[in-house]
């Protein structure tokens, strides 16, 4: 199963990038490509930023996907990851939008391994700045809430960012999500024997979805899937988070891209039918 979620403004043909966690190339119109990449310390779902060169055009891109993109050759999928769930999540923006979800993303102590986004363009960007030199929060608050609107024809999409530091020994379903939403939430990710779903706080539950669930037709098990989200009881909100339904991940940073829009949330509330029981 692969899930794809774009707002596409216009097609990107010369573009400058930033990339994090994953094996990052540059590319241009004419096909060249640099690589560059440095020793990682722990393991965070990937992500890029992309600017065009010749307007006010940019793109923001979470994914689940391994080794996207690859240095100095077109991508191919890896056949061994066709059996498993993947999601994509590509946003189309303004270059405007990039300091708010580089203010997030400093929360989550990204590994850059590749950026050719020269100065110039990031003069008036003091949050991309400081994702790029590596710096990260030191003093509290250790979790952000931001938001940004994407570009689209049909109607811009308000995106909400949440995210957390290790040192907030948050749980970010619970004390990040829930709390932000003030709503149920229903949960699909792998899970741990740990976290359970919790069902004690009226209108402010942690609903499991049952594997298998169904994709358009096709069952698809939380055993073979990559993916982490959540859409909001009463609905019009879909998350996608970046760490799995474990509880140790209130000890790593982390981050959760939730959408306001009811076209995508319908999507993935028909996946979220089924619901396990409450412990």
């Amino acid at each position: 199963m692969i899930l794809v979620v774009k707002s596409i403004a216009g097609t990107i043909i010369d573009f400058e990038l930033c990339s994090w966690n994953g094996n990052v190339a540059r590319h241009n119109s004419s096909g060249r490509c640099t690589d560059h990449s440095i020793k990682t310390n722990r393991q965070l779902q990937p992500g890029v930023i992309i600017l065009s060169t010749n307007a006010d055009a940019a793109a923001w891109i979470v994914h689940t996907v391994p080794g996207f993109p690859i240095p100095k050759t077109a991508y191919t999928w890896p056949a061994a990851e066709t059996a498993k769930g993947h999601l994509l999540l590509c946003l189309t923006i303004s270059e405007s939008q990039i300091n708010g979800i580089a203010a997030s993303l400093l929360f989550v102590q990204p590994i850059i391994h590749y950026n050719d986004i020269p100065e110039t363009e990031t003069a008036g960007m003091p949050y991309f700045r400081k994702l790029i030199k590596g710096e990260i929060p030191t003093l509290p608050p250790f979790t952000s809430r931001g938001s940004i609107r994407t570009e689209n024809a049909g109607g811009p999409v308000t995106v909400h960012i949440y995210s957390k530091s290790e040192t907030s020994k948050y749980e970010i379903y619970k004390k990040i999500i829930v709390r932000a939403l003030k709503k149920t939430i229903k949960v699909w990710s792998r899970r741990d024997n740990k976290l359970k779903g919790d069902c004690r706080v009226s209108q402010r539950n942690i609903r499991l979805i049952t594997s298998p669930a169904s994709v358009s037709g096709h069952n698809t098990n939380l055993e073979l899937d990559e993916t982490s989200w959540a859409v909001s009881d009463p609905g019009s909100i879909f998350c996608h988070i970046d760490k799995p339904y474990f509880k140790d991940q209130a000890k790593e940073p982390s981050l959760a891209v939730c959408i306001e829009n009811n076209d995508i949330f319908a999507r993935f509330d028909a996946i979220a039918a089924q619901l396990d029981n409450c412990p």
